[in-house]
């Protein structure tokens, strides 16, 4: 049986988080926590037993100290129906098998559980994208995985449907951030923890003429009239429900009593054959 290419070398992420928290850049994390805390509220629901997936146990620590924080491995070590939350925060992008990971959280919850998931989308990203992959190809003739693929939200409601979750919803939201110039976003980018960690990323420094090409076509395509740069951040959120037989059901075809004519009150004529 051929074996799955793994996305991610997870040697190299854990290297980037560890190197990270020395000096941590997590507002993007926050921001996503916010998020994830209006969602609950929304949800007239109270939550005893949280599990949180995330490669940044220190910040949820401090925003849900009673729950249960797991790393986001290709396992995750969650017992069978133990939760009635559960929460993969800011990580998915990195998962080779994004599926398989829900359907463990999935087999985590309680019946009628709620699965939370926030995640980079494919807007992520997209300015240093482009001008790392022109800058690439005109200074050295080739190309090579610089920033990881991320999955459009049109994509991604699928992944709750296949994983065995109910009543699935998908959202977004797209925050604009302003650097000094592309160096700087660089910079945090390691700081968040989310250098280039692609198992097939090269494997030797980026020639500092390819830097500097990308920063050039960077600034002059997205600078302001101060010369600062604009950075993508799509975050996605994903939202299911571990089946019960208490939730809201579809009909059976051809099981509705009234007809939808006397509903809006309209004469019913018959086709021609």
């Amino acid at each position: 049986m051929t074996q799955t290419p793994s996305l991610t070398d997870r040697k190299a992420l854990l290297r980037n988080r560890m190197r990270a928290a020395r000096a941590p850049a997590m507002f993007l994390q926050r921001e996503a926590a916010s998020e994830i805390k209006d969602r609950l509220e929304l949800v007239n629901r109270t939550f005893t037993h949280a599990a949180v997936v995330t490669g940044f146990p220190s910040l949820w620590q401090s925003l849900m100290p009673n729950a249960k924080l797991v790393p986001d491995d290709d396992v995750l070590p969650l017992e069978k129906q133990a939760h009635d939350l559960a929460i993969h925060a800011l990580g998915l992008h990195w998962s080779t098998d994004p599926v398989g990971q829900l359907i463990q959280m999935r087999r985590a919850l309680k019946p009628d559980g709620l699965c939370l998931v926030s995640m980079f989308g494919g807007q992520t990203l997209h300015e240093l994208r482009s001008a790392l992959a022109e800058a690439e190809v005109r200074v050295t003739g080739g190309l090579s995985p610089r920033i990881l693929p991320m999955a459009e939200i049109r994509d991604l409601g699928g992944l709750l449907q296949r994983a065995g979750l109910a009543l699935p919803v998908a959202d977004n939201i797209s925050l604009k951030v302003s650097y000094a110039d592309p160096f700087a976003l660089m910079r945090d980018l390691r700081a968040m923890g989310e250098g280039n960690a692609l198992a097939a990323r090269l494997r030797k420094p980026t020639r500092r003429a390819v830097l500097d090409e990308a920063a050039r076509l960077y600034s002059d395509r997205y600078a302001d009239s101060n010369g600062r740069v604009a950075a993508t951040f799509e975050m996605i959120f994903l939202s299911g429900w571990a089946p019960d037989a208490s939730q809201p059901q579809a009909l059976r075809p051809g099981s509705a009593k009234t007809r939808l004519a006397d509903v809006l009150g309209s004469v019913e004529s018959k086709l021609q054959d």
